[in-house]
Formats: structure tokens, C-alpha cells, sequence
């Protein structure tokens, strides 16, 4: 598996927690899996999902007890992505900063490149 080190993705502090928390119920050995697929609003959209399957070329970031993996194809959508959750009066909920976007709808989840 490929380490934090050899990306620019980054996994803030308060996305860990909230990783880490959603994990607790799960199996030994559940990570979050956000991948890039075609669809949405504006062109793709950002997908999460537990998972205890990994490959070998997944990226895994490792944060305060926490894992999230990236496939090598979605990885190429998300470089220089920071990962961050947040709770605002609108409600919970994963936030990617994608400096790759060039455009994004209203909620968030979909964007184009």
C-alpha cells in the first residue's frame, strides 16, 4: 500500500475523528473509502463507503486511528485534495477542497475538472 508521504492528499485533524468514529462499530481492519466516479450534477461525484477490502495499489491514509483509501484512478481526480469534516447549521458532513475542480454544484458532492 502506498503511504501518506507519497501524496498530496491530506486528511485534516477533525476528518480523522469523525473516520474514526464511524469506524468503531465496524470489523477490525474498516477503512473509508472515497472514490471518484462519473456522475452528478456537474460531471463526477465523490462516493464513501466501509470497506475491509484493500488493494495493493490503494492509497491509505492513516490518521489518529483512522484509515481512508483511495483508488489509483480516483487518486488522479483528488491530488492536492484536503479532506475535512465539518458541522455548520446546514449539518454533518465530509468537505473535499479540490484545487483540481474546476467547477462544483451547491451540495458539495459533485464537480468538474
Amino acid at each position: 500500500m502506498n503511504e501518506t508521504a507519497t501524496t498530496d492528499v491530506v486528511l485534516t485533524e477533525r476528518a480523522a475523528l469523525r473516520v474514526a468514529k464511524i469506524l468503531e462499530g465496524e470489523q477490525p481492519g474498516a477503512a473509508l473509502r472515497i472514490a471518484v466516479n462519473g456522475g452528478g450534477c456537474s460531471g463526477f461525484q465523490y462516493a464513501f463507503d466501509v470497506t475491509t477490502d484493500r488493494a495493493a495499489d490503494d492509497l491509505a491514509l492513516a490518521r489518529g486511528g483512522a484509515t481512508v483509501l483511495i483508488d489509483p484512478v480516483s487518486l488522479e481526480y483528488m491530488k492536492g485534495c484536503q479532506i475535512d469534516f465539518v458541522d455548520d447549521l446546514i449539518g454533518q458532513s465530509f468537505k473535499i477542497d479540490n484545487p483540481n475542480a474546476t467547477a462544483s454544484c451547491g451540495c458539495g458532492t459533485s464537480f468538474s475538472v
